[in-house]
């Protein structure tokens, strides 16, 4: 390995080291090292050393950054954590350590957003998360958990048959009954976290129909995502996705089959899952002639977003995939770029609008939802102090690390009730979730929604309390 002996800023090796470590390739003794001692990063799509040099280390960051907040620990930083890929790349090995802090990274792109430099820090961690799960040994357990939650999440119909046990224990009083003995938090703590995280469900779930006719003259053909978590535990904010656009318009195409967009899987460092899911996806949707792809959830959306990068090495899917990342939209985004058309009807309520972190920093779309909002008469749109810092849902990170993820749901639980808001409005299912948990702690609670369901709300004509 090529020597490296300078360092930038908090130690990270300036970019002309970094890229002689990495021309060097594998050393001529390379094969007597043991795992422990391999480098970091093999050649598969390595993080990039030029990426890493635009980080002058100045501290921006710091301050939006969730785990540094909590723990004002410098590798638990963006930046720290830049310093590790460079190391990284110089030659050291993928230690334990290393990895701790990477897994404790949120992916909530918070730092993108306040980086004067344009640091691209989404593309560093997701290429090292995928080397990580690629080269690194975990304890037996964490990789139990993990194999777990990827072979539950990503499945809409595994996920849909948990609901006839979950809603049969909420409807029981037995989750009122475990909840006072405080059973689950001692034995099985991570599944306390997803119990708390239940929203309280239906008995049955209509399936979504194949095609819904614009009203009115049609402005545009959509496709729809119905997705994961959303479809399974969250159909009424879909059913009210499809009511919105076809009021505004639309046609609506939800083909069956759809399946999983992938953004759990990349934002983990599952890439060749997360191509799978994705090419799947492309497959399904770019035979039916849509305008637009319509997501209603956030991390889904960056997601999508990122298909052309995801399959770029593909020649079959290369191409396809960045044509269907053109038509991915916002919902948000979709309903301010084509104009209302439909009668807002007024809505007497003080909202309170959180910015989910894959909608406000991955995807920069922040003003169209509040612009919608506030476009419906009788409606006050209150801010949320320190909008920037996540909630702690990330995902499936609340899973993993219920523990910070509960200080930060707490953090922004606090942050919301101080608004004074009878409404709390945002765009992403893992965010209702989560607050929705920390509220319940607190012993207070909210009325949520998701922002298309507050339009649904005032496009009909529907009185305040079927949202409160």
């Amino acid at each position: 390995m090529a020597d490296v002996d300078a360092t930038h800023g908090t130690g990270t090796p300036p970019v002309d080291a970094l890229r002689a470590a990495e021309s060097a390739g594998t050393p001529a003794g390379q094969a007597a090292f043991d795992d422990q001692n391999k480098p970091a990063f093999d050649d598969q799509n390595r993080p990039s050393a030029d990426l890493v040099s635009d980080c002058v280390h100045c501290g921006f960051c710091l301050t939006t950054c969730p785990t540094y907040t909590l723990w004002g620990e410098e590798m638990d930083s963006p930046r720290g954590r830049i310093h590790l890929i460079g190391q990284g790349l110089s030659g050291e090995p993928l230690s334990d350590s290393m990895v701790g802090h990477f897994d404790n990274c949120l992916g909530c792109m918070a730092c993108v957003t306040a980086c004067p430099s344009g640091v691209q820090y989404d593309r560093l961690i997701e290429d090292t998360r995928a080397q990580v799960e690629r080269r690194h040994e975990r304890t037996g357990r964490d990789r139990a958990l993990r194999a777990a939650i990827f072979a539950l999440f990503p499945y809409p119909r595994r996920l849909r048959l948990l609901r006839g046990p979950l809603w049969a224990y909420q409807r029981s009083g037995l989750q009122r009954l475990v909840g006072r003995a405080g059973v689950l938090e001692r034995v099985a703590p991570r599944l306390a976290t997803l119990e708390s995280l239940a929203p309280r469900l239906m008995r049955k779930v209509p399936k979504p129909p194949r095609r819904v006719a614009a009203r009115g003259d049609r402005r545009a053909v959509v496709g729809m995502l119905t997705g994961c978590v959303q479809s399974a535990f969250f159909p009424e904010v879909n059913a009210a996705t499809v009511r919105v656009l076809a009021a505004e318009g639309c046609d609506v195409l939800i083909p069956s089959g759809q399946g999983c967009c992938g953004a759990l899987s990349v934002h983990n460092g599952r890439r060749a899952e997360a191509q799978r899911f994705a090419r799947k996806l492309i497959a399904t949707f770019e035979r039916t002639g849509m305008d637009y792809f319509v997501v209603n959830a956030a991390g889904c959306g960056s997601s999508l977003k990122e298909y052309g990068e995801l399959l770029a090495d593909d020649p079959a899917y290369a191409a396809r995939a960045a044509a269907f990342a053109a038509k991915v939209r916002d919902l948000a985004e979709l309903l301010v770029e084509l104009g209302p058309v439909a009668e807002r009807h007024p809505l007497q309520v003080t909202a309170a609008y959180h910015d989910a972190c894959h909608l406000g920093h991955a995807q920069g779309v922040r003003a169209q939802p509040r612009a919608l909002l506030r476009g419906i008469p009788g409606l006050e749109v209150r801010e949320i102090a320190d909008p920037e810092i996540c909630c702690g849902s990330a995902g499936v990170w609340n899973v993993l690390n219920p523990v910070p993820a509960a200080e930060l749901g707490d953090r922004k639980a606090s942050a919301v009730a101080a608004t004074g808001a009878a409404l709390l409005v945002t765009a992403n299912p893992g965010c209702l979730m989560q607050v929705a948990a920390a509220l319940r702690r607190r012993g207070g609670s909210i009325a949520m929604a998701h922002t298309v369901q507050v339009l649904d709300a005032s496009i009909r004509g529907l009185p305040v309390s079927a949202l409160l």
